[in-house]
């Protein structure tokens, strides 16, 4: 699925693998299941009696496999609906991603064009920092993908129960660097971090900590949780 897309952008993606994963889970509960529907010139969208204000990130054609940036589509360009997208072309600008300042994204080549389409998305959600994102059928051909910009959605802290799921998850979703994306979710929480040749350590705000252990392959082989004292930096 990840092979067509270029190193750098995987790179990227798996910082926010893990954190991505988790935040996604807490979005989805917070989600009502229900009919949908958007106002995109008021950047409102409701589902099931919840409403959200929304940037619209880009939309995939299934029937053509492609990706279009919402900065890119003509009936959106220079609203502010696309602003979200317009900062993730603005970040692929400063860090030479071509997945994010391309106006079209082709697809068809990735094994899974429909998972490709959901991994700009993610990524997306990750530079951006965002506490989830939506993907909506549109229409007969076409899925529209939006990131949530409202405080009322909740943010996922780290829990040492589900931590050891968390980051194994999130290791496994581009199958690369288990370090970039334990490393990605011990910054992106702000967790006071110890590094060695084969581990990596962080306290948890309840005072314990996590001890991370990898294997030859830069894979997780192991998840250790502890109490005590927080790791010092």
């Amino acid at each position: 699925m990840t092979k067509h897309f270029s190193d750098p952008f995987l790179r990227v993606t798996e910082q926010h693998a893990a954190w991505g994963a988790e935040q996604l889970e807490t979005f989805n509960e917070f989600m009502p299941l229900g009919e949908w529907s958007a106002d995109l010139g008021q950047c409102l969208y409701r589902q099931a009696g919840r409403e959200l204000r929304i940037s619209l990130l880009g939309t995939y054609d299934t029937s053509e496999q492609s990706w279009l940036w919402a900065w890119a589509n003509p009936g959106f360009q220079g609203t502010p609906v696309v602003d979200a997208a317009e900062k993730v072309r603005q970040y692929g600008q400063a860090h030479g991603l071509p997945e994010f300042t391309h106006e079209l994204i082709q697809l068809a080549a990735h094994d899974d064009p429909r998972r490709a389409a959901e991994t700009l998305a993610f990524a997306a959600m990750g530079v951006l920092g965002a506490a989830g994102y939506l993907g909506v059928q549109a229409s007969p051909d076409a899925r529209a993908y939006m990131v949530p910009d409202d405080p009322q959605v909740p943010r996922a802290e780290p829990d040492a129960i589900t931590l050891p799921r968390v980051l194994l998850t999130g290791a496994g979703l581009l199958g690369g660097s288990a370090r970039q994306v334990v490393a990605g979710y011990f910054g992106h929480h702000d967790l006071p971090q110890r590094v060695a040749t084969d581990r990596m350590s962080a306290g948890l705000p309840n005072g314990g900590t996590v001890d991370v252990l990898f294997d030859d392959a830069d894979r997780i082989a192991s998840v250790s949780i502890n109490s005590g004292e927080p790791a010092s930096a």
